[in-house]
């Protein structure tokens, strides 16, 4: 398929989170919270190109729980048509977007133009949520430890607690975002 026929298939935002049962929550906290800077000149020239933005997701997704709010404050400002699709029922879409060749790490935003035509790739992370994770993810014991599932499952709830407390990251993925559209 063709990213515009993605596209066709892919849901509103508004559908995704209304669907949502694991991070609604911490979505719509930090939707409710973030507030874009006074960037008039970088939404005005995203404007001109007139995109759309394709959001593979899912959410239980800590990773979309802090960037799919940043992104939709952004489209309103600079009239990107978002839509979403769940990573796990697009695998055909989500194998193209691979992170490092090999992971399918969400969530990634795919801008296209009117033509369906790639204009930008973002995700999963900003990079200094990236070094943030890295850092945490070095804390847990071995993989044969065996508190490792215990300890592993602590450490994302504390990084999805992190995600919407900590506001800073919220600016790094704006700014990485802008950094991408620019």
């Amino acid at each position: 398929m063709e990213l515009n026929q993605w596209f066709d298939k892919a849901i509103s935002a508004e559908t995704y989170i209304k669907s949502m049962k694991t991070n609604k929550e911490g979505l719509q906290y930090i939707y409710n919270q973030f507030v874009l800077p006074d960037d008039e000149v970088f939404f005005e020239k995203v404007k001109a190109k007139n995109l759309r933005a394709i959001v593979l997701t899912e959410d239980w997704c800590g990773d979309a729980m802090l960037n799919v709010p940043i992104l939709l404050k952004l489209s309103e400002k600079a009239n990107i048509e978002v839509r979403m699709l769940l990573r796990d029922q697009n695998l055909e879409l989500m194998d193209q977007y691979l992170t490092n060749g090999k992971s399918r790490s969400i969530p990634i935003f795919i801008f296209i133009d009117e033509n369906g035509n790639e204009i930008a790739k973002w995700g999963p992370r900003a990079k200094e949520v990236q070094q943030f994770v890295d850092d945490s993810r070095n804390t847990l014991p071995s993989k044969d430890a065996d508190d490792f599932q215990e300890k592993t499952k602590e450490l994302y709830g504390s990084i999805n607690k992190t995600f919407q407390e900590n506001s800073d990251f919220w600016t790094n993925v704006y700014e990485s975002l802008k950094e991408r559209l620019s």
